[in-house]
């Protein structure tokens, strides 16, 4: 009710500045066939935004006004580069009062503006001055971001563009998020990223107003943080055999082949990145994730395991570890997990979390939790000892306690735990907080027992799956495409919205070997949940959003920035008529596109057959060869779908 009382003040405000309706919903109406025209294509949709007559025409000498504040420097230095960098012109910053002369003047609020919160902001461009106004210099930086993509695409540059009118509309824009908690995770434990790469993947996501970055330090095929006192989980535990193919299939390495793919974080480095990100109004959450995936502090420590023979463990390079047949909690072939009945494995940790709390100022910490397996813990005389000291009926239970004695640990360094949704097994106090990712569910019914909980669903935010068909994509076991990504709503109906922090989208990079394939596995995907976090949920319009993609796009082309194609390939549907017949069904997940066909080997253009109805292959046919088309231009990738692969797919 409160929100719907300050977003009905917000209208109010800005219809009583303004003649005009507000431009999302009233002012354009999107042709499916094209992208949005329009000047405004702002992502994640702002709560109001009012066009008005006229443009500001950026000059050749810029001034910008900043309060005196320290955290304005990274606000101040991030529009001084936009706008020079590729306009060529000169940009000054001017910190304090010198009166309304300054062409973009960055206000904080003297009073509070209970609107805007800790994150909103109020952009104001006029023909002749640009005026930021917010509460704190984060709603300052977001209301940058917003400016900067109200001028023409090619202000992404990194170099000098000529023969540009670096022109933006007049506009009105009150604007704030929907929620707190607007995440994205990177995994650098299964693939490393270096320092600078993960400040890459900073740059990109706060351009979408994301302010949590989760890094997922360890796993089975690399632990990724320094430990002072644990020299093996870096020496050893960082290290596996470089691997090309389809990971999780890859031959097991053999003793001769040399450990020398991976990398870590000392201490040091990871003081850069969270200050980096700090900067940048992004806070960045460690996991270490136990007991299970920690094939690699085992295969450093064999002592932290329950299972004799541990000392032979080594760190995973992308061999089959795990069987899941018969579904989760998977049969492990190799014991990745802590011991629970191990004292040991409690002192480590509380030298690990004591460690992992000093270096990161964010409250809570990650400690996973997810996929445990219980086929070692079973045969465990270890295990079996602690049931009956403890009183513990199931391997749930067993993890239950262990999950209780880490977030104590936690807890005692002065942090929130957080866990996977795992960690409801264990009946664990409301003072845990727990990440959602076996769909909505799990969430809301944490959500119903008052933990804190943020949701990051599988159905919605899984950004490894693969976003096109599988003959195109790394293939992985599931799909998840730009559409279904952009219905993500991160507060389910019948829960109190006070227990949901908000939304996060995961990385997890078995398939993803190096920055460029994480950005396309990303993006556009990123700006769909971006969108599902921070604009109102009555805003959301898939129509109007994927015009504003198609705009950010060519932005993202000159940036350089890497981001998937696929929402303008064809989907495949096979089936078989009653005499036994292949009968292929094509579609588009966007309007407006045709697309056309092949079955000789040749490959077509749009003087090729156009797609009506059902295809049935030619008899001999091997290869069906389809491509889309808007208008007379091709925008889909070719594709290759041989029919043998569709004859599978049909007998399934």
């Amino acid at each position: 009710m409160k929100r719907l009382f300050l977003f009905a003040f917000c209208s109010l405000i800005s219809a009583a500045g303004f003649s005009q309706a507000p431009f999302s919903t009233n002012a354009v109406e999107l042709l499916p066939s094209a992208p949005l025209p329009t000047e405004i294509a702002i992502i994640p949709e702002p709560v109001s935004v009012i066009k008005q007559d006229g443009h500001f025409i950026l000059p050749k000498n810029v001034t910008i006004q900043s309060p005196a504040n320290v955290e304005m420097k990274q606000v101040t230095s991030f529009l001084q580069e936009r706008l020079s960098i590729p306009t060529g012109n000169y940009v000054s910053i001017v910190s304090g009062h010198i009166g309304d002369h300054a062409q973009i003047r960055l206000i904080l609020n003297d009073k509070h503006n209970p609107i805007l919160g800790a994150e909103g902001y109020q952009l104001t461009v006029k023909p002749n001055q640009i005026l930021i106004r917010a509460n704190k210099p984060a709603g300052l930086y977001y209301g940058a971001q917003s400016l900067v993509q109200l001028f023409p695409k090619e202000i992404e540059s990194k170099e000098l563009v000529e023969h540009i009118r670096w022109s933006a509309p007049s506009v009105e824009i009150i604007d704030y998020p929907r929620v707190g908690w607007r995440g994205l995770m990177l995994d650098v434990a299964r693939h490393f990223f270096t320092k600078e790469e993960v400040k890459q993947y900073i740059n990109a996501m706060v351009r979408y107003k994301y302010n949590l970055l989760h890094l997922h330090l360890t796993d089975d095929e690399g632990w990724r943080i320094e430990i002072k006192g644990y020299p093996k989980l870096t020496s050893v535990g960082a290290w596996s055999v470089k691997k090309t193919g389809e990971f999780g299939n890859f031959t097991p390495p053999t003793a001769d082949e040399p450990r020398t793919y991976g990398g870590f974080y000392t201490q040091e480095d990871l003081k850069e990145l969270i200050q980096y990100a700090q900067d940048r109004f992004v806070n960045i959450m460690p996991e270490i994730d136990v007991p299970g995936h920690s094939l690699a502090a085992i295969a450093s420590y064999p002592e932290l395991s329950c299972t004799p023979g541990a000392e032979n463990y080594r760190v995973r390079s992308g061999e089959k570890i795990m069987d899941w047949s018969r579904g989760a909690p998977p049969t492990a072939l190799v014991d990745n997990t802590l011991c629970p009945a191990n004292e040991k494995v409690y002192s480590f940790l509380d030298t690990v979390i004591t460690q992992v709390a000093a270096l990161f100022p964010f409250e809570y910490i990650h400690m996973g939790g997810d996929e445990a397996p219980f086929n070692f813990w079973q045969k465990s005389d270890a295990i079996k000892a602690l049931m009956q000291k403890e009183g513990l009926k199931n391997m749930h239970q067993v993890q239950g306690y262990f999950e209780k004695r880490v977030q104590e640990i936690v807890e005692s360094k002065g942090k929130k735990f957080m866990g996977w949704d795992e960690i409801m097994d264990g009946d664990l106090p409301p003072s845990a907080a727990v990440m959602s990712w076996r769909g909505m569910k799990y969430g809301t019914d944490a959500a119903l027992k008052k933990h804190e909980v943020v949701m990051s669903p599988t159905t919605y935010a899984y950004l490894d799956y693969m976003q096109a068909d599988q003959i195109t994509e790394p293939r992985v076991y599931a799909s998840l495409r730009l559409s279904k990504a952009y219905e993500f709503d991160p507060i389910p109906a019948g829960v109190d919205p006070k227990y949901i922090k908000g939304g996060q989208a995961n990385l997890w990079t078995e398939q993803v070997t190096n920055i460029r394939q994480a950005e396309y596995m990303t993006w556009p995907r990123g700006m769909a949940i971006a969108e599902s976090v921070w604009s109102p949920k009555e805003k959301k319009n898939w129509e109007n959003f994927f015009g504003r993609v198609e705009h950010h796009f060519q932005r993202l082309d000159i940036a350089e920035t890497k981001y998937a194609p696929s929402v303008y390939d064809p989907i495949f549907k096979v089936s078989r008529s009653a005499d036994k017949q292949l009968i292929i069904e094509l579609s588009t997940e966007i309007t407006g596109l045709d697309i056309y066909y092949s079955f000789d080997n040749s490959f077509p253009d749009r003087f090729y057959p156009k797609y009506t109805e059902k295809l049935t292959p030619p008899k001999d046919a091997t290869m069906l060869r389809v491509i889309t088309y808007r208008g007379k231009q091709p925008i889909g990738r070719m594709m290759n779908m041989p029919i043998e692969e569709l004859n599978k797919r049909a007998r399934r």
